[in-house]
């Protein structure tokens, strides 16, 4: 009998290794530079993978696995694949063939489980020709401009979070922070268009995927001022609620939860479907080029003067700026700020950002910290600088090592001399201006305590 048990514990992890691999389903994404097929496995799939002509097909030989989920539909809109089919071969290995509408260049990479997906085979598909799909985005505004008389409208980089393989942060009631990110974005990008001398950018306007890089990519392409990334937090502690303004940090996170979270969200490659080993060399040396032109120092004027309008809203979690090392933010030249908008781990925010109505005055205190940002700090050659009725504010140049506010509704300098723990004296010294003399917009150095 020993010698039957030992026998049969050899032979349990043989028959466990023959067992074929079960592929349990599949998804389709559309994007518009891309479409992106993710099959689901109980184990990892070695794979070839190759393209044949008249007609366009993609092939995908898998040995030792079977389709035990259903395959996609191919979506009409989709420029690229007309269909999804299995079967096996004489041999016993599984082919997965793609039908598609054109001619694609492919990439395919398998991913390790991680905390929401198991075992999973990434298959990239983009046209040969790039003029056969459309751009991701319309021409950049300022290439439009160039040769043309007169100012130029500010560029507002709006960046949904999350989408597709990556839903980001999910509620108590099953909604996906995906989708709240980019209702709440699509109504920023209609406030921001109703401005006149603004436009807006939406980078992500579906249910698709971009990676950290691209997102960056894009807004280098529009050559954007602002670039805003709109998000929805959540935390292990379903009582932590609030909105929260961030920017790049240079040195170090503000706080152990800025920094998880920064972690959490630039983990988004591995969730969403990207090749990790597939790196860029695009942002090397980012932090200095960005130190270099001022961009962390704008991107801080910008952050709290949009936490200053969602603090009249609803609560905040921090009611100042917070720091973390977001790679989504390292934009070289580009102001640029993360926004959670509330905790979607909250059930009572879950709710809220459901609301259309609530989505609204979220989009409307975002929109009213980025004009109140450009009133103090138009850009050259911008409608804002120019003529129109628009002033350009008396912006004090930034100074070593020291901070700045932007004067808001309801700001006195006393109040504000509270808030950075400095003498009304000091205040008044360094900015030579009486309370009288206080607008909205102008921007006030704060000196040290």
């Amino acid at each position: 009998m020993p010698k039957l048990l030992a026998l049969l514990s050899l032979l349990v992890p043989l028959l466990a290794q023959a067992a074929p691999a079960e592929i349990s389903g599949a998804r389709l994404w559309i994007a518009p530079d891309q479409t992106q097929l993710v099959m689901d496995a109980n184990a990892p799939l070695e794979h070839k993978i190759f393209s044949v002509s008249d007609p366009n097909r993609l092939i995908i030989d898998i040995p030792d696995a079977r389709v035990t989920g259903k395959l996609p539909l191919a979506e009409p809109a989709d420029l690229l694949v007309k269909g999804v089919r299995s079967g096996l071969l004489d041999n016993g290995q599984l082919r997965i063939v793609i039908d598609l509408k054109q001619a694609v260049r492919a990439k395919s990479f398998v991913l390790e489980p991680n905390e929401r997906y198991g075992h999973r085979l990434v298959v990239d598909m983009a046209p040969k020709t790039a003029k056969n799909r459309s751009s991701p985005t319309t021409p950049s505004p300022k290439a439009d401009a160039k040769g043309q008389q007169g100012p130029r409208d500010l560029i507002i980089a709006i960046d949904p979070g999350h989408g597709g393989e990556d839903p980001g942060a999910i509620g108590s009631e099953g909604t996906l922070e995906k989708n709240i990110t980019l209702a709440i974005s699509h109504k920023l990008a209609n406030l921001v268009n109703g401005e006149p001398g603004m436009r807006a950018v939406l980078l992500r306007d579906g249910d698709y995927y971009l990676s950290l890089n691209k997102r960056i990519e894009l807004a280098l392409q529009q050559d954007a001022d602002l670039f805003v990334s709109i998000h929805a937090d959540a935390f292990v502690d379903q009582g932590a609620g609030g909105s929260s303004v961030f920017v790049l940090a240079s040195d170090g996170a503000t706080s152990q939860q800025a920094n998880w979270l920064a972690e959490r969200e630039n983990s988004a490659d591995r969730i969403g479907g990207i090749d990790l080993q597939d790196k860029s060399q695009a942002l090397s040396k980012t932090l200095w080029e960005m130190a270099l032109k001022g961009t962390l120092e704008h991107s801080d004027l910008a952050a709290r003067a949009v936490l200053e309008n969602l603090s009249k809203v609803g609560a905040v979690h921090h009611a100042k700026v917070q720091r973390a090392g977001f790679a989504v933010l390292k934009v070289p030249s580009i102001p640029s700020l993360l926004i959670e908008t509330a905790f979607i781990s909250n059930p009572e925010e879950e709710k809220r950002l459901l609301s259309g109505d609530y989505q609204a005055r979220l989009a409307g205190a975002i929109a009213r910290g980025i004009k109140t940002y450009f009133a103090a700090n138009p850009p050259p050659g911008t409608r804002w600088a120019g003529k129109g009725g628009r002033r350009q504010a008396s912006v004090p140049k930034p100074v070593a090592g020291g901070r700045q506010h932007v004067i808001g509704k309801g700001d006195t300098l006393e109040r504000i001399a509270q808030q950075y723990e400095v003498s009304l004296s000091a205040l008044r010294s360094a900015n030579k201006v009486e309370a009288a003399k206080l607008r909205i917009g102008d921007v006030l150095i704060i000196p040290e305590g």
